[in-house]
């Protein structure tokens, strides 16, 4: 029985390999990242309209910090929304 219970907590081993993730700028070499760019900065929201991670998109840190001040600047002339339609029965 107490066997058993040890077999059950030894940790399960994923064998997949995972790809490290590229800066997409840094592959293109992007100078600046434009608040302009819309569909761009869709990219990198969620549909609740927050900020993906870095863990996520694969950005490096310098580009995601413009990255977040141009979604910032978007937001503040209401080109991308704060958050989500919050549309609850009429």
């Amino acid at each position: 029985m107490a066997e058993r219970r040890e077999q059950r907590r030894q940790p399960r081993r994923s064998y997949k390999f995972k790809r490290k993730k590229v800066c997409s700028f840094c592959v293109n070499k992007a100078d600046a990242i434009d608040y302009k760019d819309v569909p761009l900065l869709r990219q990198h929201i969620t549909n609740r309209g927050k900020i993906k991670p870095r863990r996520k998109t694969g950005v490096c840190a310098r580009h995601q910090r413009r990255l977040a001040t141009a979604i910032k600047r978007a937001r503040h002339i209401a080109l991308l929304p704060y958050t989500a339609d919050q549309t609850h029965g009429s």
